[in-house]
């Protein structure tokens, strides 16, 4: 397993539907090995194959259990949500777009279907964190970001403000390559 690099806004992969699978194969195999790896490293909830530059639909996602420490991973390839109950309002935050979180409104409840690495048909149903956490990562395959489930004003906004963390980032990462460059006096 290795760490993959992952995309940030605005990168274009974020931006268009990803294709589906169509061969489950070794490449597939240490795609998500390496997604898996790149998670948890992140301290993410969930991942999908775009973030780490691939425009495939799959994503995976480490959800916490009733069970104190216990995180059920889930691999989700060419995912379909066959039905939708409820409404859930729900803090989110992406690792495409670091130290933003916003509310978003999704489904409370879903029924699922999906394959799994071995080309498996999964029937699920997931409820509260799971079903955000998958219905976000579905957006992600389709080139939907969750800032885009916000109103146009809470939207521009919350980019206004990742932009200027991002650019006083930048600046301090600058800052402290050239205090690097000079040595201690």
């Amino acid at each position: 397993m290795a760490r993959r690099p992952i995309v940030t806004w605005p990168a274009p992969v974020l931006k268009r539907p990803c294709e589906p699978v169509e061969q489950f194969d070794e490449e597939l195999t240490t795609l998500l090995d390496d997604m898996r790896q790149t998670m948890a490293d992140a301290d993410g909830l969930g991942l999908a194959a775009n973030q780490v530059g691939v425009s495939t639909r799959l994503f995976i996602m480490g959800i916490p259990q009733e069970e104190e420490g216990e995180i059920e991973l889930i691999e989700v390839i060419n995912p379909v949500i066959e039905a939708r109950r409820g409404e859930i309002k729900y803090e989110e935050g992406c690792l495409s777009f670091p130290e933003v979180y916003q509310q978003v409104l999704r489904a409370a409840e879903i029924d699922v279907t999906y394959a799994d690495r071995e080309g498996q048909t999964q029937a699920r149903t997931f409820n509260g964190l799971a079903s955000v956490c998958f219905q976000h990562e579905l957006d992600h395959l389709d080139g939907v970001v969750f800032l885009d489930r916000l109103s146009p004003l809470k939207r521009r906004l919350a980019l206004r403000a990742y932009t200027r963390s991002q650019r006083n980032k930048a600046e301090e990462e600058r800052e402290a390559h050239i205090s690097g460059m000079r040595g201690p006096r």
